[in-house]
């Protein structure tokens, strides 16, 4: 009876063996006549049993799967890429110590792969689909990790598609390889034109040669690790993980101790922690380093402006006017802080009542807003004299204007609007 339930059982097993030969034939059969879909379905059948087929089997199956969803990838089904991948990496893996009929082809496939990966990212960034430009990005230099750049490129379009998580792993996993992103550029002047041009070492010293180009420079491109430990703060500070965010601020001020930028975004996560004074010294420190710097200035008021601390915003401000008499967003800005100081009373105005003292406390309130408003209009009033055509500056005047009730003025601006 034994020897029975045997003979059944090896015949069970030729039954389900000659089932996924057929599968894995029609498959490929399919595959020759263009139809994808229809290989991937008699595919799907043969799956459930696959592992109990023998190695030899198995190999075919896996190699003709890789074939399957890397024409569907090609037709535009981005998740089938992964699939694709995963497929010939299990022929490689089943052929490694034994026979290797698969094991060449499901290589190159996975180098051309590589190639079709990298230029649809390229199309997705171009079409902003930037989760999927970063998900093949990242999918290649899995493929060929040797190509870090890739990381470095699928972390960029992460954080251009706002998708921290993916851009934090990625940028951790650079800053734990010890990526540098540095490299040798060769170049030299195109005679005829007299442009600079870059080019691989060989065509540019043979261009020399010819005498078509001139001038043969190399260079080294400036280290990304600064770039790289500079976005892990941001990125922490964006998802609120601000002990995390200090840390990598941390780290960032050690690879590049003066950049002003990484100052300024530090300044700002220890005035949202509370730490004022530790906020104060940052921004004097930034201030010391670049003390010419109208950007600077201009963004230590945005800060301050944010925080809701005119009066640092509005010396900011004045600042980078003083290095940069024609800055237009500086006038905007120190304008609107007189302009927000003025609105502020008017609550106050409104929560008064009818006594004569009320009426008094009125009248001296709207003498001040009105005050602040005049100081407001004169930033504007010398901005339009070296930007007289600048629509954010007439607007705004023609605002502050039609608040103090100044019709002429009012009027006088809708003109320049062509209003």
């Amino acid at each position: 009876m034994r020897n029975k339930f045997l003979v059944l059982a090896a015949l069970s097993l030729t039954a389900v063996g000659f089932s996924q030969k057929d599968e894995i034939k029609a498959a490929e059969k399919a595959m020759k006549s263009g139809d994808a879909m229809s290989a991937k379905s008699a595919l799907v059948s043969a799956a459930s049993s696959i592992g109990s087929a023998d190695e030899k089997l198995q190999a075919q199956y896996y190699f003709v799967s890789g074939n399957v969803y890397a024409n569907l990838a090609k037709k535009g089904d981005a998740s089938a890429f992964s699939d694709a991948v995963s497929a010939y990496q299990k022929v490689i893996e089943i052929e490694k110590n034994g026979r290797s009929k698969y094991t060449d082809e499901a290589q190159a496939q996975l180098k051309a792969m590589t190639v079709d990966l990298v230029n649809g990212a390229v199309k997705d960034n171009n079409e902003k689909k930037y989760k999927d430009a970063s998900d093949k990005l990242y999918l290649s230099y899995k493929l060929s990790p040797k190509d870090t750049v890739y990381l470095y490129y699928a972390a960029g379009s992460a954080v251009s598609g706002h998708n921290y998580e993916d851009a934090l792993k990625y940028y951790n996993e650079l800053k734990d390889l010890g990526y540098d992103g540095s490299e040798k550029k060769y170049t030299a002047v195109n005679v005829e034109s007299g442009k600079v041009e870059e080019m691989d070492k060989t065509q540019r010293d043979l261009m020399v040669k010819s005498g078509t180009y001139k001038d043969p420079k190399e260079e080294i491109t400036p280290s990304k690790k600064p770039e790289i430990v500079k976005n892990i703060a941001l990125i922490y500070t964006e998802l609120g993980q601000d002990d995390k965010a200090l840390q990598a601020y941390k780290d960032a001020r050690a690879n590049d101790p003066e950049d002003v930028t990484l100052i300024l975004n530090e300044a700002n996560l220890y005035y949202k922690l509370g730490d004022k004074e530790k906020f104060k010294s940052l921004m004097a420190e930034a201030a010391k380093l670049a003390p010419d710097n109208a950007d600077l200035f201009y963004n230590i008021g945005v800060i301050n402006m944010e925080q809701g601390n005119l009066n640092e915003a509005r010396d900011a401000y004045k600042r980078a006017l003083e290095i940069n008499p024609g800055y237009v967003n500086a006038q905007l800005n120190l304008s609107t802080t007189y302009v927000n100081q003025g609105n502020a009373l008017i609550d106050d105005m409104n929560a008064l009542g009818n006594s004569n003292a009320d009426i008094a406390k009125y009248d001296e309130l709207k003498a001040e807003k009105d005050s602040l408003f005049l100081e407001g209009s004169k930033v504007l009033e010398d901005a339009l004299k070296t930007n007289p055509d600048n629509q954010s500056v007439l607007e705004q005047l023609k605002n502050i204007y039609g608040a103090l009730g100044d019709n002429e003025n009012f009027m006088r601006i809708k003109k320049l609007m062509g209003e």
